[in-house]
């Protein structure tokens, strides 16, 4: 029963302390700390940040081949690549040495954004050699967006070390993340129309309906024939004449229901009456 028992207890323990080695873990995973002054940190970068967390679990490898070496890179968003605790957000591997290096950390982050991309740069990491005057390597990643993918394409652009200060790694690639809010399915191509011309094209809908569908309630419902199928045909057809009325009210300048000035008959209009003869009316 000892044995047994020791057993039992040990398979009852088992879960408890699983779950305490993952708590463990979980909280000592370091997160990006972005470039500054701890708790006065720009409100649109902490932002970009929550845009990000999509792509906090995922991992991203690219080799490069510069013709004399192979490397392999790996990158992770706002979570360390090594457990070392190096705080690396961006790692170099050198395929034929097997030499590892920190190209950026994650506790110097800074982001940057436009209408459809997040620029995230990891700075601190390890020293140039004989190039760039020695200083920290950076890297940076351009995230464009792509509505059809999480996280697809990633791969390096260029590694700019002819400089003697402000050297970089640029790499690129697509995600959703990385797309404006306004950009789905619904809202594609009307996301910078105007006010006005929203209500055009609400007004041109309505008309629409109301052609059609008194069209066919004339047709179907009342039996209406050739141009008495049209919605109100009578009251279109008086249109024009009240535009013309209103038109008329409003727009001439000439007093209605005004009589005519009189105008005298002068002499030149008169003419003599041919006198009448009435001789052959008298007895012979």
């Amino acid at each position: 029963m000892f044995p047994g028992g020791r057993m039992s207890l040990a398979h009852a323990c088992l879960p408890a302390v699983l779950l305490a080695l993952v708590a463990t873990a979980a909280a000592g995973e370091k997160e990006c700390d972005l470039v500054g002054v701890k708790g006065a940190e720009s409100k649109r970068e902490l932002a970009l940040l929550k845009r990000l967390e999509p792509l906090v679990n995922q991992s991203f490898t690219v080799e490069s081949d510069d013709g004399k070496e192979k490397y392999s890179y790996t990158f992770r968003v706002c979570r360390e690549v090594s457990t070392g605790g190096d705080n690396s957000g961006l790692v170099q591997l050198n395929k034929n040495t097997q030499k590892s290096t920190v190209v950026g950390r994650i506790n110097e982050t800074h982001v940057a954004s436009g209408t459809e991309w997040i620029l995230l740069t990891y700075k601190g990491g390890e020293s140039y050699g004989s190039h760039c005057g020695g200083e920290k390597r950076k890297a940076m990643v351009m995230i464009v967006c792509n509505p059809k993918t999480l996280a697809e394409g990633f791969h390096m652009m260029v590694e700019e070390r002819e400089k003697t200060e402000e050297c970089f790694y640029l790499f690129e690639m697509g995600s959703s993340v990385a797309c404006s809010p306004v950009d789905s399915p619904l809202s594609v191509g009307y996301s910078h129309l105007s006010v006005g011309s929203i209500l055009l094209i609400t007004f041109a809908s309505l008309v629409a309906v109301y052609i059609v569908g008194g069209f066919l309630y004339q047709r179907l419902v009342v039996g209406a024939k050739g141009m008495e199928q049209f919605p109100h045909f009578a009251f279109w057809q008086d249109m024009g004449n009240l535009v013309a009325d209103g038109c008329d009210f409003v727009c001439r300048s000439k007093p209605r229901n005004v009589p005519n000035a009189y105008r005298g008959v002068g002499d030149d209009q008169l003419s003599e009456e041919p006198e009448e003869r009435d001789d052959h009316l008298l007895p012979m």
